[in-house]
Formats: C-alpha cells, structure tokens, sequence
C-alpha cells in the first residue's frame, strides 16, 4: 500500500473541489486487492449481505463489514479521513451550512455515535454479468461525511467488461451531466456523497450529485467502499 502522507493531496483537493471527485493511482498492490476479493466469502468479517434486486437497487450484492474492520481498511479509512476534513469543511463554510467535521476521524465516529449512528457503513460490492447499481447517495442519518471513495479491487478488460463507475451532476435549472470513469485495480475514487459547492457569479450555489454503476457485460467486478458516517442500522 503507498503511504497516504506521500500522496499529492494538493492536486487531489483541487481535483475534489473543481470536479467533485479525485482519482489516486495504484495505492492497493495486487495481492491487497486479492486478499480482500478473498474475504469476499468469510461470513465472520460481514454484519449484513445486500441482494440488490430485492430492493430494485440494481443487480448484485453487497456485504457490510463489522467491527472491528480489518486493519488495512481501519488505516484507510483513518487516514484519508483526516486529508479530506479540510475539503469538507471548505464545501460546508462556501454554502452557509452549520457543519463542522474535526481533524480525527475518531471524533467524528463519536458525532456519529452520539446520534445513534453505530452500525459500520464499509462495504464490498460484487458483480456479475449483467449486475449493475442504480444511481444513488449513501446517507445513513442525519450525521455525514460529504465525501467517501471507493477502492477498485479487479481489472477493468481482464476481469470484467462495461461495469464503468457513473457520476451524475444536477446544476440548478440545467440539465444533468453524467461522467463515466473505469479506475484500474488498486485505485481509489474518491468523490461526493451528496453534493459539492461551485463558484458562480453571486457566489457558491450547491451542484448535487449521484453515483452508480453501468451494466457488466462479462466476468465479475468487485469494488470495496469506504463510507466515513456510520449508520443507523
């Protein structure tokens, strides 16, 4: 795994607050990517498993992690958290909203907690042919994190075909604009939530956005989220 300090976290901020999402090349190796594709089928890591079409979702499945959370993704989540608290807080002074996200993550964790917002929100997602995930923002309570990513964890035109990661934007009295991107094995996307301030002429209004994910032609993709907020149940 790449030291997260070593990262280029000013091009990443920048990346976030122009576009809304930022992509980081390659901080999984292979085999982290593997392992956890591995775990996959260890119920004792799992608190809940998602068939996504019992609840039109999508096609597929996805399993939430328990706590403790394996400690590859305890340090992710940790970590990135801390570089991201900056751009949150930005996002939450430009639109006049009474949020502040502290430097750690593990007071934000208690925010949450506080809110009876206990049940851990990290999750692994399969897909197969045909499998595919309707677009959507992961809020779990009144308590969230503007911003959460997700680690690729299988080769786009190795593993799988089509199964390309879509952002929607919705500008205000426009129309919406979708952005299509396929992150290779070991990336990570980090992107919004829910939505991200831009600069207009009379200051910063608020874009929302959505996430999803196309249909998947062939073989099996696999993909790893990182939520910061945790959830209600």
């Amino acid at each position: 795994m790449k030291e997260i300090d070593t990262l280029d976290w000013q091009h990443i901020t920048e990346d976030l607050h122009n576009k809304g999402y930022g992509l980081i090349d390659q901080v999984l190796s292979k085999d982290e990517c593997d392992q956890l594709i591995i775990s996959y089928n260890e119920p004792v890591h799992y608190r809940k498993t998602i068939v996504m079409e019992r609840y039109r979702f999508g096609l597929g499945e996805y399993k939430y992690f328990q706590y403790p959370l394996p400690a590859v993704i305890q340090h992710l989540r940790e970590s990135i958290y801390s570089k991201l608290a900056p751009v949150a807080n930005k996002w939450m002074q430009v639109l006049n909203i009474n949020q502040h996200y502290p430097a750690v993550f593990r007071d934000f964790q208690t925010q949450c907690h506080e809110k009876h917002q206990t049940k851990t929100t990290v999750l692994i997602l399969k897909y197969g042919e045909g499998g595919h995930n309707t677009l959507h923002k992961d809020l779990y309570g009144d308590i969230f994190f503007p911003i959460q990513l997700v680690i690729f964890l299988s080769e786009p035109g190795t593993d799988y075909e089509g199964g390309e990661f879509v952002l929607t934007q919705q500008t205000p009295r426009a129309q919406s604009k979708a952005i299509v991107l396929k992150p290779k094995k070991g990336d990570i996307l980090l992107f919004t939530t829910n939505f991200k301030p831009v600069k207009g002429t009379k200051g910063y209004y608020r874009v929302n956005m959505k996430h999803g994910v196309s249909e998947v032609q062939s073989g099996s993709r696999y993909t790893l989220g990182i939520i910061f907020h945790d959830a209600l149940s």
